[in-house]
């Protein structure tokens, strides 16, 4: 692997790769298809689609074969309903947005170091910082995919507050496409944060080569 972290311009790929990651992870914050409800109709609720999301709920009811309302409900901190899942993936996702920021910014500062030439011990020690921060970033979005992926598959429900007019649990319970978003965002953000680890000992080796006795 010594060749592969000996190019400043994989780095420069590692970089690209990671960024596309993050910003994939924080769209993902903004999506709202996390979990997609299928609502028959019944007496109590009238059919339709509902995409819950990690920051908030929005509502699609068939009210006639033409008609179509939206409601979107934004969560407060003061909302209890909320499930664990949904709550842990609200810190999650914030902090991994922070970390991937900060890996941004320490793999900048390595990078202008390298391309002018500076291989110091500081530039070693942000190519490490930036890897941990977006290992770490990776870590936080993949259990929140993972926690929500398995609140669908066994078709856990939510006790959303009466003025919402949701049934406890869906008819139909879906993966969402915020979920796949997040899910390919992690990929990058991993592999690419310890491409960045790797980085280091090869250079430094170079920079500072041993001194055999004669």
């Amino acid at each position: 692997m010594s060749w592969f972290c000996n190019s400043a311009n994989c780095q420069f790929s590692v970089f690209t790769l990671t960024t596309i990651g993050w910003i994939l992870s924080c769209t993902s914050m903004g999506l709202v298809e996390w979990r997609i409800w299928y609502m028959k109709d019944t007496p109590l609720y009238h059919p339709g689609i509902a995409c819950v999301g990690i920051f908030r709920v929005c509502i699609y009811r068939h009210r006639t074969n033409s008609t179509t309302t939206k409601f979107c409900y934004q969560y407060s901190y003061q909302d209890t309903f909320l499930p664990f899942e949904i709550y842990m993936a609200q810190r999650f996702l914030l902090t991994a947005s922070i970390f991937g920021f900060f890996g941004r910014a320490f793999n900048i500062l390595a990078l202008r170091n390298t391309s002018v030439k500076i291989f110091e011990e500081d530039t070693y020690n942000s190519f490490i910082v930036s890897g941990v921060f977006n290992i770490a970033a990776g870590v936080f979005i993949l259990i929140a995919v993972l926690q929500n992926y398995d609140a669908i598959i066994n078709s856990r429900g939510i006790t959303f507050p009466p003025s919402l007019q949701m049934p406890f649990k869906p008819d139909v319970q879906e993966v969402g496409t915020a979920i796949q978003v997040a899910g390919i965002g992690v990929l990058p953000m991993l592999l690419t944060g310890m491409f960045s680890l790797f980085y280091k000992c090869p250079l430094y080796c170079q920079v500072h080569p041993d001194i055999s006795e004669t």
